[in-house]
């Protein structure tokens, strides 16, 4: 099997379409448990990360159901569901390797205007990122707040609302349905391990190590989402 790959649709559309073709000829019954990730990537010709996202789509729509501890299901009425619409959201996985791009490149600008206030607005996002974890809260907004301080050091107001705009993105239909499933309160420790890292390399004025942390720290969170089992 391969996929038929479409100018005018997202990878991972493309991908949940002929998942849905197959579902429709009758290859995936009614009902069925899907195979494996692993197993339907290889068979499917495509990345775990653009299946993963399709899949993530097609629960969307209703088409499969994603049941915890147990695998994804052909949904009973999955013949009759039409094909996500582009305003499912871009794809996650695109959108993370954008931000470690861009991130590490805006920290590299900003790194070295850093003053001992700005670096003092940065520990208090952190430390509410921290409270809000420790009473089981999702700490979204001190993380938003922790990037675009970092994009705001660089005096360029194109850059700080591109960064806005890549991290709301995470807001989409696809990227919160990602969330729900893999977002794990592990999971924002470990993302406030590497602000804090990130962070100690801004105070010891250590810019390329900085970029790096920027760097690991999207790619991480990127690695979380895809790599990581459903709750």
């Amino acid at each position: 099997m391969s996929v038929n790959r479409t100018p005018e649709r997202r990878l991972y559309q493309q991908v949940a379409d002929q998942i849905r073709r197959l579902i429709q000829s009758g290859h995936f019954t009614l009902g069925a448990r899907l195979p494996a990730e692993r197993e339907l990537a290889q068979q499917l010709g495509v990345s775990r990360p653009s299946l993963r996202e399709a899949l993530i789509a097609l629960e969307i729509d209703g088409t499969v159901e994603i049941r915890m501890g147990s695998g994804i299901y052909v949904a009973s009425n999955g013949e009759q569901k039409p094909s996500p619409p582009a305003a499912t959201g871009e794809s996650p996985v695109e959108l993370m390797d954008a931000r470690a791009t861009l991130e590490a490149a805006i920290l590299g600008l900003a790194a070295g205007r850093f003053t001992q206030e700005a670096l003092d607005e940065l520990r208090q996002s952190i430390e509410g990122m921290r409270a809000a974890i420790e009473e089981g809260r999702k700490p979204i907004e001190h993380d938003r707040q922790f990037h675009l301080l970092i994009a705001g050091q660089t005096g360029n107001g194109v850059m700080a609302r591109v960064v806005a705009e890549l991290f709301d993105e995470r807001h989409s239909p696809i990227s919160s349905q990602l969330r729900a499933h893999f977002d794990t309160t592990d999971n924002w420790r470990c993302a406030l391990a590497e602000h804090e890292a990130i962070l100690a390399a801004l105070e010891m004025r250590d810019t390329p190590a900085a970029q790096m942390r920027m760097h690991r720290h999207l790619e991480e969170s990127r690695r979380r989402w895809i790599e990581s089992e459903p709750r």
